[in-house]
């Protein structure tokens, strides 16, 4: 096919759209189409399709959710930054939250927009990472420097977030392979530093900061 863009014009920007919820997926995919320069080569709906995809159809950005089946899109953004250096990616998200924004940052995204922004926004964020640029909503920035650093390590992470269904202690320990005694020091310290009252708490609390 040839291209009938003029010699002068902006290369096509290939993107890899990773979204669990068809219908966003599919309207994402449509307001990109509109742009001359931005191609989506791939869609996938699930987080740990993403460096599969990334491979076989070698896009330029990958625009990940956060909230994804099988993988988070920030650890979809830790796995492609190993795996695929050269890709960069964009975190678009519902969760305007300033410690998913500081994990993703930390993952190596490039990006990191909420999906009420304008479509003409997100188009030229794409354009600006190609550029070498990173892109963050000030306001998200300034509410990440403000709030700190998340308090809880991985480990504490980990655990906090597999008791979210109400596992006990005893089944927890067999999941993550870990003692019984571990996984209790990891939920009172993950309580103490969330200062909850209990561990239900502590799950609201660090989900609502963006540190789970």
């Amino acid at each position: 096919m040839t291209d009938a863009r003029r010699p002068d014009s902006p290369r096509t920007i290939r993107v890899l759209l990773a979204e669990d919820q068809s219908m966003v997926r599919e309207a994402l995919a449509a307001l990109l189409g509109l742009e001359d320069d931005i191609e989506v080569v791939s869609q996938v709906a699930r987080g740990d399709e993403v460096l599969a995809a990334a491979r076989a159809d070698a896009p330029d950005v990958a625009l990940l959710d956060i909230e994804m089946p099988g993988m988070t899109g920030l650890d979809a953004a830790a796995l492609l930054r190993r795996e695929l250096p050269a890709l960069k990616v964009v975190i678009l998200t519902t969760f305007g939250r300033p410690g998913y924004m500081r994990r993703a940052m930390e993952a190596g995204a490039e990006a990191f927009l909420v999906k009420d922004a304008p479509a003409a926004q997100l188009a030229d964020a794409l354009r600006r990472v190609l550029r070498g640029e990173r892109v963050i909503d000030p306001t998200l920035a300034a509410a990440a420097l403000a709030e700190g650093a998340n308090p809880l390590t991985d480990r504490e992470r980990a655990v906090l977030r597999a008791s979210a269904d109400g596992s006990t202690n005893a089944e927890l320990a067999k999941s993550l392979h870990l003692s019984h005694g571990t996984v209790r020091n990891y939920l009172s310290t993950a309580i103490q530093k969330t200062g909850a009252r209990n561990r239900a708490e502590a799950v609201r609390i660090a989900r609502d900061k963006g540190w789970l």
